[in-house]
């Protein structure tokens, strides 16, 4: 790593921790820079240099990442609910997940790659 990029590396984790000491004060940007004597242009532009930083990596993270779930839509089948069957015979024919505070019910012959696909989504955060 060459001396300007741990330059560069030192200036966003310092502004980090003013744009962290802010928020957790609960005071507006104006009133913080104000009391900090910190030009509110300044904190903005830090604050936008983070932020565009932390879209680039969560960009080379999920373009990295490998898992189970495709990008985009996966294909959801509703089935009608039974009327009653016997409890045995509803636990052999459906399957029950709860991820994330969803629950999704299908059959049990649904396809297993697209329910983890589903999952997927369902666990991703936004």
């Amino acid at each position: 790593m060459n001396t300007r990029a741990i330059e560069t590396e030192y200036r966003l984790s310092h502004w980090m921790g003013i744009i962290r000491e802010r928020k957790n004060s609960g005071l507006s940007v104006k009133s913080f820079c104000e009391k900090a004597g910190i030009q509110k242009s300044l904190y903005y532009y830090w604050q936008r240099k983070l932020r565009e930083g932390a879209c680039e990596e969560l960009v080379k993270y999920q373009s990295r990442a490998v898992g189970l779930a495709p990008t985009g839509f996966a294909e959801v089948r509703l089935t009608a609910q039974p009327s009653s069957p016997p409890m045995d015979a509803a636990i052999q024919s459906h399957v029950c997940i709860e991820a994330a505070g969803v629950r999704i019910m299908a059959d049990s012959a649904y396809p297993v790659d697209k329910l983890a696909a589903l999952m997927g989504e369902v666990a991703r955060p936004c």
